[in-house]
């Protein structure tokens, strides 16, 4: 056992106070201070005294309680570590007139949860004075008393005990009576005045004394009572109580005015000194205020409200008096039985809140504490929580509890939860009360966004605005707050050898798709991009989506002509002969689209002709057929004007001149002229011709002349220059085949032509066709502007006229 000295001054500054700290077995400790100290004064170092220095009592939230008191008398100094004194602490409020005073304490620390019991020996002092039940006492002593006869002076009580209580009594000095103390069987104290010397009633009928009572403190406290003595005729008998001691037994809650015992006490006398009455001897404030006496029949009654909590034993003396003053006393004891009135009482010492979703099961989240007034069995209590919460009650140290989780919470599914503690106690019928504690549920960033869809498609037409939104994704996060908040972004990637971020932008926050440029159905039609959403937790999560992009063809390109040659670059004219029948294949007009699809589906149209009703086109195929036979009448010239468009909406078409000559061979062309007349040439080039021409007119007219001569001098038209010449066939797309097989130009053919040298009619050689009714493709003639006469006009002009010239 070790001893600590502490001193201080008490509440009037006079003393100094020891404090003796006991350090005992299973956690308990036992501390001895004075009453009635002030707020503040130190009792102990509990750390220290515990061992728990290097712990830190403030890191474990030390707190001390008082079992059955919501009044606080001592608290703990967190950052000096000492026990301190919180609130008055009177000795007699708690203990009575107990020899020892001993408060019991619960000292509560946390992390892990550890209780200690603190039993703090409370020391009297001198702070009570001795106090007489009445201000005054009444007695009547007859005359014919004898020396030594003894009357009851009820004791002075004082609220101290020991030393402090009442020592001594001084009686005022007189020459009849003297004053003693005397102790009965039970230990309880009366006084006695004493007839010292015989009354004469004819001398003084009445005595008043003044007798004190003194206590024996360090300062001496006192109180005195008046003695009122009226002297009488004799009265030689007191009453006489039934029994020295009268027990009962009360249940706790009686009504008031229910019977609790009668006493009962007789006196030998007759007459007026034989009439007893019954009044309380000494008597606390408390039973003051819960019992009377019918002073006329002894019966003793309950006059306020019974609690077994409040006091289960009560002690009260009777005196009984009989008409002139003599008296006797009784001792009534008084048991309260206890009943079951007292409920749980649930109080929530600690709650760690919010606790994190990822808690293990078993985590301690809260700690309990259950009290019941009620004794025995009906203070015993057992807790539980209700079925549907992951949380149960673990019992720990004496009436506290643990409140632990019993499985994995998730905040995306219960957020928040109120648990309902219900404790119930073992009485007869049993009392139970409920607390409902609010838990919440702090989010833990443990789910990632997920896509509304697994993939998504975006339609887009070509020729797009840059900006213009192609579609939205959208992903969702069950997590809280940052946590659940998605940002969206583009994954790094290629596009036709270029950065994906080049043709589509996301929005962060809408997850809304822009297209970045305008799109070319004719470069790709289509491609994919994976699009990511991230949350804001720490560390973030992701997922990812693909995105299909299908580019939508649109009507922007016109039919491109690969055959007949466009104009400008040489002129292709085909030979028909003056045979050919209805339905033959003349040519034929290749062209492309590149579009697709409907788009792309092209036909042909002839818009002008030189005969309307002499030629027509396929539809869909192109080829050039003959409508009906060839007559003399038709003209030698034929110009075909075609169109072809696509099916595209709008519509995109391209034209082509196509020039026909109806003969068998070259020989019967009177003369070769242009095909065409190329009607685009500039004007610039007009103005630089005629200023050429000007500027070399001698030189002209010189080569003319030459000409003429030379011209004349010849009957037929011959080529401008001799030599076999070859018209190649490069204007005809390779690899071109019949389609329909009706007939048509192939890619097998050679178009060759040879003319001779020094003859003055040259003819044309042709090859044989596959198909008899396929015009021969040899009879195709090429040829520039720069290297032919005019031939056919730009009108509509008749073979007599062109074939009736003189040579």
């Amino acid at each position: 056992m070790m001893a600590h000295e502490r001193r201080f001054p008490d509440i009037y500054g006079r003393v100094l106070f020891v404090f003796f700290v006991v350090h005992c077995t299973r956690g308990e400790l036992t501390y001895s201070v004075q009453e009635e100290l002030k707020p503040g004064s130190v009792i102990g170092n509990i750390a220290r005294d515990l061992g728990l220095e290097s712990q830190g009592i403030h890191a474990r939230k030390a707190r001390v309680e008082m079992e059955g008191s919501e009044e606080e008398y001592i608290r703990v100094d967190l950052r000096n570590r000492d026990l301190l004194v919180a609130g008055r602490i009177d000795r007699e409020e708690h203990c009575g007139q107990k020899t020892t005073c001993v408060l019991k304490f619960d000292l509560l620390l946390e992390n892990p949860l550890e209780l200690h019991r603190l039993s703090l020996q409370v020391q009297d002092i001198n702070d009570n004075s001795p106090i007489f039940q009445k201000d005054t006492v009444k007695l009547e002593i007859r005359e014919s008393a004898v020396k030594g006869a003894r009357y009851r002076i009820n004791a002075a009580h004082d609220a101290d005990i020991g030393q402090n209580g009442v020592q001594s009594y001084i009686l005022q000095q007189n020459p009849h009576f003297v004053f003693n103390i005397q102790t009965t069987s039970t230990g309880s104290k009366f006084g006695e005045l004493i007839l010292d010397k015989e009354l004469d009633r004819e001398e003084q009928q009445e005595i008043k004394l003044l007798l004190t009572a003194v206590d024996g403190g360090s300062t001496r406290r006192s109180g005195t009572v008046i003695i009122h003595v009226t002297v009488l005729d004799a009265n030689d008998n007191a009453p006489v109580f039934t029994e020295a001691v009268y027990t009962a037994r009360l249940p706790e809650n009686s009504p008031l005015k229910t019977p609790v015992i009668t006493v009962s006490a007789t006196d030998a006398d007759d007459g007026i000194n034989g009439e007893v009455t019954y009044e309380f001897g000494r008597l606390s404030d408390k039973s003051e205020k819960l019992f009377s006496l019918d002073e006329k029949t002894g019966e003793i009654t309950v006059a306020g409200e019974i609690d077994y909590e409040e006091g289960s034993k009560y002690e009260l003396m009777i005196e009984a008096k009989d008409g002139y003053g003599l008296s006797s006393e009784a001792k009534l004891i008084i048991d309260i039985t206890d009943i079951n009135d007292n409920a749980p009482v649930i109080h929530l010492k600690s709650l760690f809140y919010p606790i994190p979703e990822n808690a293990s099961p078993g985590t301690e989240v809260g700690i309990i504490n259950v009290q019941d007034r009620d004794s025995e069995n009906n203070r015993k209590v057992r807790c539980s929580v209700q079925q549907n919460v992951p949380f149960k009650l673990v019992p720990s140290i004496k009436n506290y509890y643990s409140l632990v989780t019993t499985g994995q919470l998730d905040r995306e599914l219960v957020s928040d939860y109120n648990i309902t503690i219900t404790a119930t106690d073992e009485g007869s019928p049993p009392l139970s009360s409920s607390k409902t504690v609010q838990l919440s549920v702090a989010d833990i960033n443990d789910n990632p966004p997920v896509f509304e869809e697994q993939s998504y498609s975006a339609h887009v037409s070509e020729n797009n605005k840059p900006g213009s939104t192609l579609c939205s994704v959208s992903a969702r996060d069950p997590d809280w707050r940052q946590n659940g908040t998605v940002i969206y972004s583009l994954l790094p990637g290629e596009v036709n050898g270029a950065s994906v971020s080049s043709y589509l932008s996301v929005n962060g926050d809408t997850g809304v798709i822009h297209a970045v440029r305008s799109f070319d159905y004719e470069q790709f039609r289509s491609f994919k991009v994976h699009v990511m959403a991230r949350d804001n937790g720490s560390p973030p999560l992701s997922s990812n989506v693909t995105i299909s992009v299908f580019i939508s063809d649109v009507n922007d390109n016109s039919p491109q002509i690969l055959y007949p040659a466009p104009e400008g670059s040489s002129f292709m004219t085909e030979l028909v002969p003056k045979a050919a029948h209805g339905g033959s294949l003349v040519s034929k007009v290749i062209a492309v689209d590149a579009d697709s699809g409907q788009n792309a589906w092209l036909s042909y149209h002839i818009v002008k002709a030189t005969d309307p009703g002499l030629f027509t086109i396929g539809l869909h195929s192109g080829e050039i057929r003959t409508l009906r036979d060839i007559s003399e009448s038709d003209s030698m010239k034929q110009n075909l004007i075609v169109a072809v468009k696509d099916n595209g909406q709008p519509s995109l078409s391209a034209t082509c001149a196509m020039y026909l000559l109806i003969s068998d061979n070259l020989a019967e062309v009177p003369e070769l002229k242009d095909i065409s007349y190329d009607e685009k040439n500039s004007k610039l080039t007009s103005y630089l011709i005629i200023a050429l021409v000007s500027v070399s007119t001698f030189f002209l007219t010189f080569i003319i002349i030459i000409l003429g001569v030379r011209f004349c001098r010849r009957r037929k038209p011959r080529l401008l220059f001799d030599g076999a010449v070859a018209i190649p066939g490069a204007y005809l797309p390779p690899n071109y085949a019949d389609v329909d097989g009706t007939g048509t130009l192939r890619s097998a053919y050679n178009y060759d032509a040879y003319l001779t040298t020094g003859s003055r009619t040259s003819d044309f050689k042709f090859v044989s066709s596959y198909n008899d009714n396929t015009l021969p493709a040899d009879q195709t003639l090429k040829k520039s502007p720069t290297e032919f006469g005019d031939v056919f006009g730009c009108n509509d002009d008749s073979p007599e006229k062109d074939s009736h010239k003189p040579d």
